[in-house]
């Protein structure tokens, strides 16, 4: 059975339009916001049901039903499956896909893949899958690279780094060299940029103060902006909202 492991559901609804088979299981977390704390997996589940309750949309019992049912489903996937990782290069694609990654890493499927996206444009770098079209999404398919246990490992650690902020250990860990992985180094530092120590604001936050100061105070502007000049970091409306309302006043 083949299975793919998706970075959302638009992309869910753009391989529905293909000729690609298989099983589609949707990662639908955004592990760049909020605590990540919880010494086992269930202690996790509850930190993250808390945490997207209080700061989205989302009920408790909506993460449990929608989004760690998904995550049981790769935790029991067959020892013959073939898995194929939908995932972007910025950040928010790429905490997931450690995470998943992680949750693989000890009965590790026979045939894994990771899937990058086709990027024909440089401009359209970071716009990862949303800029791909039915042919391709095949054609990326079809250019998959097969994932070894190493690269598994890596994955792992680097989730385990990301996860108790433990930066220099994700620094270390960029610095290896996997065809699993597109300019890690580049989204590990991003990531580490965003905390610089004290009481000093972090990348993004300066970069959305520069952009309110200079460009407008109009949040679809500066979302707009943001995502075109620093979309490595791959944040939805979201997060960049959260950024938006503290240096506006609004939080």
């Amino acid at each position: 059975m083949t299975y793919h492991i998706l970075n959302g559901d638009c992309l869910a609804e753009q391989l529905g339009q293909t000729s690609i088979d298989g099983k589609l299981i949707v990662c639908a977390e955004c592990l760049i916001d909020g605590d990540l704390s919880g010494d086992t997996l269930s202690e996790f589940w509850e930190t993250r049901a808390t945490f997207l309750s209080d700061s989205y949309s989302a009920t408790k019992d909506e993460y449990f039903t929608k989004v760690v049912t998904a995550f049981d489903t790769i935790l029991t996937l067959p020892e013959d499956a073939e898995v194929n990782l939908w995932f972007e290069n910025d950040l928010f694609c790429q905490a997931n896909m450690w995470f998943v990654m992680s949750l693989l890493s000890d009965s590790p499927p026979k045939t894994l893949y990771r899937i990058f996206p086709v990027i024909e444009n440089p401009k359209d770098e970071w716009k990862g899958f949303g800029a791909s079209d039915t042919h391709a999404l095949e054609m990326a398919y079809q250019s998959r690279v097969m994932i070894n246990s190493e690269d598994i490992q890596l994955g792992a650690s680097l989730w385990r780094a990301y996860k108790h902020g433990e930066l220099e250990t994700l620094k270390e860990l960029s610095r290896q060299s996997s065809r699993a992985f597109q300019q890690l180094k580049d989204v590990v530092q991003a990531h580490i940029d965003r905390f610089p120590g004290g009481n000093q604001p972090g990348r993004p936050e300066i970069a959305i103060r520069q952009l309110i100061e200079h460009t407008s105070t109009d949040f679809g502007i500066v979302f707009t902006e943001f995502s075109k000049h620093h979309g490595i970091y791959g944040f939805g409306d979201n997060q960049v909202r959260q950024m938006f309302d503290k240096i506006m006043g609004r939080d």
